[in-house]
């Protein structure tokens, strides 16, 4: 078998990197099917210089926005040409199954178009100062601007903050994650042929304790914007508030779903499902607290039991179509996950479906699930002497296709249970009662939530946490302003003997003066 090497992406080529090359693995057999090259710390400043300077020289960075929406258009044409490929290469590294990624994929076509949408009509605002001047506004990018994506979305994550910091004109420089670092840097070719001059763009794949801290830490990046782990997310805040860079972290989450008595329940159970258990539960805003009214707990846990059991059936080689769900990424997020739930189970939790990895043949597709890093949707629930509220999993992000499901009695008691929680990034309610829902969404602390659905996204909506879930948003034109910076030019419009009269200001003699 033929193992392909991915280099850098770097001042529009593909470039060596000094560091260690990193195995790629495909999740579900455990095998190493490529390597990437990775950069050391000489490979990270020479990368940033050359974004820099070609900031600096104006290529993008002062291009007319028209000519840089044009550009974003030409992306989302050759993103779509490329689609087959990309489908492929990222079910290969991410061992999602194919179903999700050509459901997913396609979508990236959606920020670009947007973004290049936004800049056209962006309006300059002049604002209503005193006297006879006129005070106008520009949006300026930031300049070199760092992002930093996981393992779980490599595409679509990297994508929501390429296209914002691309319209508003900056130098890019990109380190994916080290398990799926391959599809980002396929990029560059694409952005190159669309239009995207060499070295606005460039990709540097490599483990966060070398790559990923030099080039935060780069005194010429003007932003740092990172999506990943809550504790990762601390540390890299730290070193850009060091070096007064602007950030952005999209950060762990641990989402509560809310089932009230009046909702549909055979709705509300898909959408857990959806929440749950897409991407393997390899979600920041998987559905993994299930808060369901008592009156109707019993009747939603069998469905959900039934679910979780006919998508383990359902489990085969991420390249079948039939296929429902894949395996984790890798044997530590395996691990993580496994941890957990044991934990969970010997304190006396019920697990209702699943809780071990799977180790026989798919019954799907006869794929040996033991070669990969498979685990069946699992549903967790109270056991006669333990509540699942004073388990680490209540509160601990697993990652996995993992969900703890608890009974109340009253709002209050659903609203105290889903605010129970470090995390803060997303949250749904399902109710057929819309002024009940809106009356509970008000008081759940989330950036996001959801009402009778889940995980939807989209460019133009904020997607962002508060609490330990981050800081700052992605999509929109939040989005777009957190890539720039705020110039405000102010014109005195007076004639000359009005100026001379009223700004002398170390005239001669008493008299008014003014100051602003």
């Amino acid at each position: 078998m033929t193992t392909d090497v991915y280099k850098m992406w770097v001042a529009g080529a593909h470039c060596e990197g000094r560091a260690e090359q990193i195995p790629i693995e495909d999740p579900s057999t455990g095998e190493i099917f490529a390597y990437c090259h990775a950069a050391s710390a000489q490979d990270v400043d020479e990368a940033v210089q050359q974004a820099h300077a070609v900031f600096k020289a104006g290529s993008w960075s002062r291009a007319p926005r028209h000519v840089r929406a044009h550009v974003l258009d030409k992306i989302a044409d050759l993103l779509t040409a490329n689609l087959p490929r990309l489908v492929d290469l990222e079910v290969r590294q991410t061992g999602r199954a194919i179903r999700e990624m050509k459901a997913q994929v396609p979508t990236l076509v959606k920020w670009f178009k947007y973004y290049a949408s936004l800049i056209r009509v962006e309006e300059r605002p002049v604002l209503p100062t005193m006297g006879k001047l006129h005070n106008w506004v520009d949006r300026k990018p930031l300049g070199v601007v760092a992002q930093i994506t996981p393992f779980n979305h490599p595409l679509l994550i990297a994508v929501k903050k390429i296209a914002p910091a691309l319209a508003a004109g900056n130098s890019i420089v990109l380190k994916p994650s080290e398990l799926t670092p391959l599809s980002s840097i396929d990029l560059g070719k694409i952005f190159q042929e669309a239009g995207i001059p060499d070295g606005v763009f460039n990709v540097l794949p490599g483990d966060g304790a070398l790559t990923g801290k030099c080039l935060v830490s780069h005194p010429l990046v003007k932003k740092v914007d990172v999506t990943g782990g809550t504790p990762a997310g601390r540390a890299i805040g730290a070193i850009a508030g060091g070096n007064l860079a602007h950030f952005t972290a999209e950060l762990g989450g641990k989402a509560p779903l809310i089932v009230f008595g009046e909702a549909n329940i055979e709705a509300a159970v898909n959408g857990i499902a959806f929440g749950s258990f897409i991407a393997s539960g390899q979600t920041c805003v998987a559905a993994t607290r299930i808060i369901v009214d008592n009156s109707i707990l019993s009747q939603v846990v069998e469905n959900l039991k039934d679910m979780a059991e006919s998508i383990e059936r359902h489990m085969g080689s991420p390249k079948n179509v039939d296929s429902m769900m894949g395996p984790l990424v890798s044997a530590k997020q395996l691990l993580n996950v496994t941890m957990l739930v044991d934990d969970a189970v010997m304190a006396g939790i019920h697990a209702v479906s699943g809780g071990k990895r799977l180790m026989s043949k798919s019954r799907l597709d006869g794929t040996d699930l033991s070669h990969g890093y498979y685990y069946p949707p699992t549903v967790l629930v109270d056991g006669p002497d333990t509540k699942i509220v004073e388990t680490k999993i209540w509160k601990q992000e697993a990652f996995g296709p993992v969900i703890t499901v608890v009974g109340f009695d009253t709002e209050e008691q659903a609203i105290t249970l889903a605010n129970d929680c470090d995390f803060g990034l997303g949250a749904a309610i399902w109710t057929e009662d819309i002024s009940q829902a809106l009356r509970v969404s008000d008081q759940i602390e989330a950036g996001i939530c959801w009402i009778n659905t889940h995980h939807r996204n989209d460019p133009s909506s904020p997607w962002g946490g508060i609490k330990s879930s981050g800081v700052g948003s992605e999509n929109g034109i939040d989005a777009y302003h957190s890539y720039t910076t705020a110039k405000s030019t102010i014109l005195n419009y007076a004639s000359a003997e009005e100026r001379i009269a009223g700004d002398n200001w170390f005239r001669e003699g008493a008299g008014d003066v003014r100051y602003g």
